[in-house]
């Protein structure tokens, strides 16, 4: 008789530890559910008309090479790299500027390499529009982390620094460098000029899949009405297409792309 009690009264904690674990289960389904749902309609009552968007992106893409040395038969790499000049050009969605579609602060964050090339190794550098489609770049310039630009309402900014203007007149400028594809390589065979651009890869026996990356990043804009905005950003290194290819010495590409800021705050 005991043993059948003891049996028993084991069975009913078991149903009431079962129990409460489901009541437990369908608690947090309902608080899960509530918080989904009001996550999404306050995402919908932010974003319930569109501020800012990105009309095109426009890539050039080339080669160069650091500490060159040559002679009267060869010639020897000692850095070769590829770059690709990228240019975001935001645009308010909106014709009529106020200060909800005007820029006050601008900034990048969340650099991440979804894919490495073979060869090299890569980073991304803030990059002047002077300097745009030219193989010069500043090692201060990395982006490693949150990189910020100014904002200005001046007729007139320096462009060679990382100004924006409030009316986003001028584009957003990076450059893509891919440093060290081939270091300490002779070429031997001078018989023709060399040119210091994407043709160097074909001397330099460089495949182009070994040189091939994508990466992407976060664009954050806060406008005048301190409203914050994201839209996250993803560039494919292609350096060829149906038609050309880096070997012919450049290749440029203009993404016409649909990407729309998202309000979060």
């Amino acid at each position: 008789m005991k043993k059948k009690f003891i049996i028993i009264f084991i069975f009913a904690i078991i149903l009431l530890l079962l129990l409460f674990y489901l009541l437990i289960n369908v608690y947090i389904k309902h608080i899960l559910k509530k918080d989904f749902k009001n996550f999404y309609l306050n995402f919908a009552n932010l974003n319930e008309k569109e501020i800012f968007k990105i009309d095109n992106i426009t890539l050039f893409s080339s080669c160069d090479v650091k500490n060159k040395f040559s002679s009267a038969s060869n010639f020897t790499i000692e850095n070769l790299y590829q770059y690709t000049d990228i240019a975001i050009f935001l645009a308010p969605c909106d014709n009529t500027l106020n200060a909800k579609n005007t820029l006050k602060d601008v900034w990048i964050e969340n650099i991440k390499f979804n894919s490495y090339p073979e060869l090299g190794n890569p980073n991304l550098y803030f990059k002047s529009l002077n300097d745009f489609a030219k193989s010069s770049f500043d090692k201060q310039d990395l982006m490693t982390n949150k990189f910020n630009f100014d904002i200005s309402s001046e007729n007139e900014i320096d462009l060679e620094q990382p100004i924006l203007y409030n009316n986003m007149a001028n584009p957003i400028t990076l450059s893509y460098i891919n440093e060290n594809i081939k270091s300490d390589y002779t070429i031997t065979n001078t018989s023709t000029p060399l040119t210091y651009d994407g043709s160097l890869l074909k001397k330099c026996n460089i495949l182009l899949n070994s040189v091939k990356s994508s990466f992407s990043f976060d664009i954050f804009i806060k406008n005048n009405l301190d409203e914050e905005f994201k839209c996250t950003i993803f560039i494919n290194i292609q350096l060829e297409n149906d038609n050309f290819s880096i070997y012919d010495g450049k290749i440029i590409e203009k993404l016409d792309c649909n990407y729309l800021f998202f309000r979060y705050k």
